[in-house]
C-alpha cells in the first residue's frame, strides 16, 4: 500500500491544490485532487498486465477550473435534477440556482465540484485513504442551513475503491451526494463503451419527461431496452432509448445499512471488471450522451458514448416527490452513504 501527496496547481484565487495518490500492490492506482474532491485518475491492469487509465479526466488543474462534464467530481448538495429549481419545505418555498434548462442540476452554478475542500490522508495496513471536508454556508445556491460534509476515498488490497460520505446540517435541507466518475474499462479515449457488458441489480427504473425529470412512475424493466438484469452490451439496445441512457434505476425502497450489489461492468477486450455496491436506493446510468470531442488527459479525445457513469444516489427530484425515499436531512441527524467499486479481471 502506498500514499503520496503532491502540488497540483493554484485556483484563480491563489489557493494551492493538492493531488493525492492511493495505490495497492495489485496495480490499482487512484489519484484525487482537493478541488471538487475530484477523482482525477483511476488506473488498473488488464489481462495483458498493462496498467491503463480507466476514468476520464484532465492532466492540468486549469482544465478543471473551466466548465467540463463533471469529470470525477463529488456532486452536492443535490446530485441529479430538481424540477424548475425549487422545492417546498416546512411551509416555505426555496428557489435554487437554475443551470440545466428549467432545472437545478448537480448543486447549481457553484456546486461541491467547484470548491476547494480540506484534505487529510491516512494510512493503515489494510487501506490508504484521504478524507475531504467542506462546509457549505446557509443559503448556498439557495439551500437552507449550513451543511458540513466529509467524503473519504480509500483503496485496499482487495482492489476496492470505497467512497464514504457523511454530512450534518444546521437546518432541514435536501442532501443527495454522489460521485460523477466516467468509466471506460478499455481505456480512457480508446473508443466507446458500447461493447461493455453491463448488469444492473434492478427490476425498476424511473421514466422521465422531456426535461429528464421523473414522472413519478416506477416502471418495470422486463423485456425492454432498460433491462440489464442479465449481462447485456451497452450498445445492444441503446438505439431504442432516445439519445442514450440517462435514467435512475431502483435498487431498493430506501437506503440500506450496508452496501448491496448494484452493478457489474465488464470489458471483454481487456478483461477488466468493476463491481459496484452501495447503500443508496438508486443508481443513475449515464452513457456519456453529451461528450463531444473534449480533449482530456494525455491528449486523448473523449467522444460521445466514450464512457459511462454509474452514480449511486437517491432519486432525482425527490424533494418534490413525497412517494420517493426522502432526501431531507434534519439537525441532529447524520447523512451517511457508502459506495464500493471493486476491480478485478474476468
Amino acid at each position: 500500500m502506498n500514499q503520496d501527496v503532491e502540488y497540483f496547481g493554484q485556483t484563480h484565487d491563489g489557493e494551492d491544490v493538492q493531488a493525492w495518490v492511493l495505490e495497492n500492490s495489485s496495480g490499482l492506482s487512484v489519484r484525487l485532487i482537493n478541488y471538487g474532491a475530484i477523482v482525477q485518475s483511476v488506473r488498473f491492469p488488464g489481462k495483458d498486465g498493462q496498467q491503463e487509465e480507466v476514468s476520464l479526466g484532465f492532466d492540468r488543474l486549469e482544465d478543471y477550473l473551466l466548465e467540463h462534464p463533471y469529470f470525477g467530481a463529488t456532486i452536492g448538495r443535490y446530485g441529479n435534477r430538481i424540477a424548475n429549481g425549487e422545492f417546498s419545505l416546512g411551509g416555505e418555498t426555496y428557489k435554487l440556482a437554475v443551470n440545466n434548462g428549467p432545472n437545478h442540476l448537480h448543486g447549481g452554478l457553484r456546486g461541491f465540484d467547484k470548491v476547494l475542500w480540506g484534505a487529510e490522508g491516512s494510512k493503515a495496513d489494510e487501506a490508504v485513504a484521504v478524507r475531504f471536508s467542506y462546509s457549505s454556508p446557509d443559503g448556498d445556491e439557495g439551500y437552507p442551513g449550513r451543511l458540513d460534509t466529509r467524503v473519504t476515498y480509500s483503496v485496499d488490497e482487495g482492489s476496492r475503491l470505497v467512497v464514504e460520505y457523511e454530512a450534518a446540517c444546521s437546518a432541514p435541507t435536501p442532501v443527495n451526494l454522489t460521485n460523477h466518475t466516467y468509466w471506460n474499462l478499455s481505456g480512457a479515449g480508446r473508443g466507446d463503451i458500447l461493447g461493455h457488458e453491463l448488469t444492473l441489480v434492478s427490476e425498476n427504473y424511473l421514466p422521465v419527461d422531456e426535461n429528464l425529470i421523473p414522472t413519478g412512475e416506477l416502471a418495470d424493466v422486463e423485456g425492454g431496452p432498460m433491462d440489464f438484469r442479465s449481462p447485456v452490451t451497452v450498445g445492444e439496445r441503446i438505439g431504442e432509448v432516445g439519445g442514450g441512457y440517462d435514467h435512475c434505476y431502483v435498487l431498493g425502497e430506501r437506503a440500506s445499512q450496508e452496501p448491496r450489489p448494484a452493478a457489474i461492468l465488464r470489458d471483454p477486450l481487456s478483461g477488466r471488471c468493476m463491481r459496484v455496491s452501495t447503500t443508496e436506493p438508486g443508481l443513475q446510468l449515464y452513457t456519456g450522451n453529451f461528450l463531444d470531442g473534449i480533449k482530456g488527459a494525455g491528449g486523448r479525445v473523449f467522444e460521445r458514448h466514450g464512457a459511462l457513469c454509474l452514480e449511486a444516489q437517491h432519486f432525482p427530484d425527490s424533494p418534490n416527490r413525497a412517494e420517493f425515499p426522502s432526501t431531507i436531512l434534519s439537525p441532529g441527524e447524520t447523512y451517511r452513504q457508502v459506495t464500493v467499486h471493486e476491480f478485478s479481471l474476468s
